[in-house]
């Protein structure tokens, strides 16, 4: 099954490398889901979620712009697997060409699909699978004061 997520926060966490790892929250089906992302990746998505444009597109601005310019659109990205610690996602796109739909769908890093996701405002979908090997209760991350917190990436 699968479920709508939001993106909570992206914050500093704590991964196996050690402390001060980009991390994004994202809340679904009440629990949180932790995806531990490059500092680059979360500081484009802390541009999205604020909306701030930046000097220059960055890369997930030129791919939605490309996209667009092609006739195209992101309909929803879906974080739908997790094998070994790595997360897996896909971008579900539309392209519409002589008055003909196609579908398609993209291979994705997570990061890069909930960055693209935000700069669109398009549906952050979370498999059941992954949810109940990743998700965490919202509890954990009160207790820790990483919560959806903006920390200065």
């Amino acid at each position: 099954m699968e479920h709508d997520a939001t993106v909570e926060g992206v914050g500093v966490g704590v991964s196996e490398e050690g402390g001060g790892t980009p991390v994004v929250l994202l809340r679904a089906r009440e629990e949180i889901v932790p995806i531990f992302v490059s500092k680059d990746q979360a500081q484009s998505m802390q541009l999205a979620i604020a909306g701030e444009p930046f000097e220059r597109p960055l890369t997930h601005d030129l791919l939605v712009e490309m996209v667009t310019e092609f006739g195209g659109a992101i309909d929803r990205v879906r974080i739908d697997d997790l094998a070994d610690g790595t997360f897996y996602g896909k971008i579900d796109a539309e392209q519409y060409t002589e008055d003909r739909r196609k579908d398609m769908v993209f291979d994705a890093r997570p990061s890069d699909a909930i960055a693209i996701a935000l700069r669109v405002d398009c549906p952050v979908i979370v498999t059941d699978e992954v949810i109940d090997e990743a998700g965490r209760p919202p509890e954990q991350f009160d207790q820790e004061g990483g919560s959806g917190e903006d920390l200065g990436l």
